[in-house]
């Protein structure tokens, strides 16, 4: 059974991140430049919460807000339930299915290690049964 600490070594620990004070506008361009979704949101150095593509559509955009005078503070989110390394590759389908969410903080304790997508999760839930049918495809040539 696959975990988050087999996802994160596999996509790497690293999360991009911006201050809670920042623009919108500027998340919104970081995410461009790195093609990513999601940016987490620090404050005082410290998680604060993630900003994502959809918070933007729905926070900003369809509430008639400029991007370049508001904050990611007020339209982060921050109830996102967390998950620790040694959670199941399933345990976080599970979350991300029931909550209808798309990204999830990674914590060792107190302290944030990554951050992981429902992409990750699907890429691993791929990567999971392509080795068990290796395991059985040389199982049954083992046996003939």
């Amino acid at each position: 059974m696959s975990n988050v600490t087999k996802m994160l070594s596999r996509k790497g620990y690293s999360s991009i991140s911006l201050p809670s004070g920042s623009t919108v506008l500027q998340a919104i361009e970081l995410m461009a430049n790195r093609n990513i979704g999601a940016l987490v949101v620090l404050e005082a150095g410290k998680y604060a919460g993630i900003l994502t593509e959809r918070d933007y559509t729905r926070k900003v955009i369809l509430k008639g807000k400029h991007s370049n005078d508001t904050k990611v503070e007020e339209i982060m989110t921050t109830d996102l339930p967390h998950v620790s390394p040694t959670d199941s590759v399933e345990h976080c389908m599970t979350l991300m299915s029931d909550k209808s969410i798309r990204y999830l903080p990674v914590f060792d304790g107190e302290q944030m290690v990554g951050i992981i997508s429902i992409s990750d999760v699907v890429t691993e839930t791929i990567l999971q049964q392509k080795e068990t049918i290796s395991h059985l495809e040389n199982y049954i040539h083992g046996q003939q």
